[in-house]
């Protein structure tokens, strides 16, 4: 049951990672990214990866929080007991 649930979190929340990648940096040039007045010290591909890593890690938390509100009483206090 929690593996069915992980997919339920984890699927939905690489897909919403994706449409971020490529809706931020359709308008962001990876090399124009600087942090405490420096430049980002990682190639373009890099960035990409870093950025959709946070953002996937972002959309889980989200859908992970919705997954735990969607819960019975009876599911938090006993998961084993679920079938």
């Amino acid at each position: 049951m929690w593996t069915k649930r992980w997919m339920w979190v984890m699927w939905p929340a690489f897909l919403a990672a994706g449409l971020l990648e490529m809706l931020v940096f359709a308008l962001v040039d990876p090399q124009d990214l600087h942090w405490a007045g420096q430049a980002l010290p990682l190639s373009s591909q890099g960035i990409y990866t870093v950025g959709f890593f946070l953002f996937w890690i972002l959309a889980m938390v989200a859908s992970g929080l919705t997954a735990l509100l969607a819960m019975t009483p009876n599911e938090v206090n006993h998961p084993d007991d679920v079938r």
